[in-house]
């Protein structure tokens, strides 16, 4: 089922964030970009909770829109981190790829439902 799937992988990956944020705070002394990273990639996987109790169709659309941006954002701060050698590539790859699959699962969940929304409108 696609919101388990999403639920999961969304979680999953929030835990590989916070990994990496205990990492460049500690062994690497960075503390502006992996917050920002922190910020954005453990907000993908809560709004796609918030989704799962959304009040309406606009309402999940709205919640996985936002997990949409965080993904996207999470995307930019990975490749900040890479250029300014915080991370290395594989790091950066294995995590990019995460998160690439996260925006494309949820963009696609988001077409799924206003798709269906028109059909039944």
């Amino acid at each position: 089922m696609s919101g388990n799937l999403i639920k999961e992988k969304s979680f999953r990956f929030a835990v590989r964030v916070v990994m990496l944020y205990k990492y460049l705070k500690s062994e690497k002394k960075e503390y502006i970009l992996s917050k920002q990273l922190m910020r954005s990639g453990t907000s993908i996987g809560a709004n796609v909770r918030e989704s799962q109790n959304a009040e309406s169709k606009a309402d999940f659309i709205h919640k996985l829109a936002i997990a949409q941006k965080e993904a996207d954002e999470t995307l930019y701060w990975l490749e900040l981190l890479k250029e300014t050698d915080y991370i290395t590539t594989e790091e950066y790859q294995s995590l990019e790829s995460d998160a690439t699959e996260l925006l494309k699962i949820i963009r696609s969940i988001i077409l799924t439902t206003k798709n269906n929304k028109a059909i039944k409108a």
